[in-house]
């Protein structure tokens, strides 16, 4: 297996640079960092015109749950390719939709039984958000609109999404065009002080939210959460008894709860939705990304039959009013539905139990290195953070780690001082440990 040994020889120009205006991205950059080409991938490894391989250790932005060029996958889309690729969900339906709407259903053992589809994970933030304010309409609360988040949350760049999102950056730049949320603070459990568990930083995240409520429940529609894991917060971690003082707060105040598990769910915490961690069920739950193993746009918004029925009326106008082009696209839902095959059929929940253990060992070293803190590790994903004094150029720290784990033939994507691995669940215990060992001399390298 080659890796990089030389970065130009990965970094092909794009001819397209002027045409392709490429996402989260100062393009400018790329005139002294060129675009990198990728022309195959195959299991957990990516391909450039030279065959350099490179592994992917965050699954291509977090959506390739089993592999490149899956064989089981592959064949699935290429069936339903056969009968047909596309027909609209308004007044139609089709077989891959239904069986994939019923299998889960089912997983949620019915609680979450009525599905939404679209195509990202921004678009099922604002379906859920949408449908809370148009429940309360329905419901004669109409004072019901506001919506809370929580601090460093992330839950996509649409209007509605970014509203509910706490990252500076998107703030400073279109917080003129949003509409006001509620804030709180995150349960992060980095915030513990000595003697401090993560479920005291829950508690005490909930007595705020508690206040909030008390004062405000009138006027809320919804609280919206990433269960356990806010990813783009630069992977902070929580414990599972924040979802359930919500739940339960939630209840309390007539107030829904939204569970973003755009990124946590399908098997990435360790269950296949993170909600069961806690054992409780949201009024939404919204995924996307690895719903369709990260080959197809798939996005959804499951909810309960309480709300579903406040819809269901003879009056158009009671409907919900939203809708996208390729709803329910029968080829993403044929990848969906491959997806969940391949769930059941090896047993992917409990061998991910073993995939864990292994990648708590191949980073085994950062828990004595000096240099970094806040080791944690929820499932199948795995951060630390590295200490601020140890950088030269905060700012340019992602970019010089990103540039130096291609070197060492690796894809990671560091948010700030925060390096992440977020793998395939394909990874072999060796492809694993080679993972670590390459994140730690990259570092190394970064850092010297």
């Amino acid at each position: 297996m080659k890796v990089i040994s030389d970065l130009n020889q990965l970094a092909l120009v794009d001819r397209s640079l002027a045409a392709v205006w490429h996402p989260c991205t100062q393009m400018k950059h790329h005139e002294s960092f060129p675009l990198i080409a990728i022309t195959k991938g195959k299991g957990p490894w990516l391909y450039d015109e030279q065959g350099n391989a490179l592994l992917d250790c965050i699954s291509s932005w977090w959506t390739n749950l089993f592999g490149h060029s899956n064989p089981h996958i592959n064949q699935a889309i290429i069936n339903q390719l056969k009968k047909i690729e596309h027909v609209m969900l308004a007044g139609f339906t089709h077989p891959p939709v239904v069986e994939l709407s019923e299998k889960l259903s089912a997983l949620t053992a019915g609680n979450l039984g009525h599905i939404f589809y679209a195509s990202d994970g921004a678009s099922a933030v604002e379906i859920a958000l949408k449908m809370s304010h148009h429940y309360w309409q329905l419901n004669h609360k109409p004072q019901k609109k506001k919506f809370v988040c929580l601090q460093n949350g992330y839950h996509g760049e649409t209007l509605g999404a970014l509203a509910v999102t706490d990252v500076a950056i998107f703030r400073q730049a279109y917080g003129s065009l949003l509409q006001d949320v509620f804030t709180v603070s995150s349960p992060d459990a980095r915030k513990a002080k000595s003697g401090e568990r993560p479920e005291d930083i829950a508690q005490q995240a909930a007595q705020e939210l508690e206040k909030l409520f008390a004062a405000e429940h009138e006027h809320i529609a919804a609280i919206i959460v990433e269960p356990l894991v806010q990813c783009a917060g630069q992977m902070a971690m929580h414990s599972p008894e924040y979802l359930r003082l919500v739940r339960a707060l939630c209840d309390r105040y007539d107030i829904h709860l939204i569970a973003d598990e755009i990124a946590v769910g399908c098997g990435r915490t360790g269950t296949f939705f993170a909600c069961e961690h806690a054992g409780i069920w949201p009024d939404f739950l919204t995924l996307s990304k690895g719903i369709s193993g990260g080959y197809l746009p798939l996005s959804l918004c499951m909810t309960t039959e309480r709300i579903y029925s406040a819809f269901y009326s003879d009056q158009t106008q009671y409907g919900f009013l939203h809708s996208h082009s390729y709803t329910g696209n029968p080829l993403a839902c044929a990848a969906a539905l491959a997806c969940l095959e391949i769930f059941e059929s090896e047993k992917v929940l409990e061998k991910n139990q073993m995939r864990s253990h292994d990648l708590a060992n191949a980073f085994i070293w950062a828990k004595t290195d000096s240099r970094i803190e806040h080791l944690r590790q929820q499932g199948m994903i795995l951060a630390f953070d590295v200490r601020t004094e140890y950088l030269k150029d905060a700012s340019a720290f992602p970019r010089e780690m990103f540039s130096k784990s291609l070197s060492e033939g690796m894809l990671i994507r560091p948010i700030a001082n925060t390096i992440y691995v977020m793998p395939p669940y394909i990874l072999s215990t060796e492809e694993c440990i080679q993972m670590g060992n390459s994140v730690q001399y990259a570092l190394e390298k970064t850092l010297a």
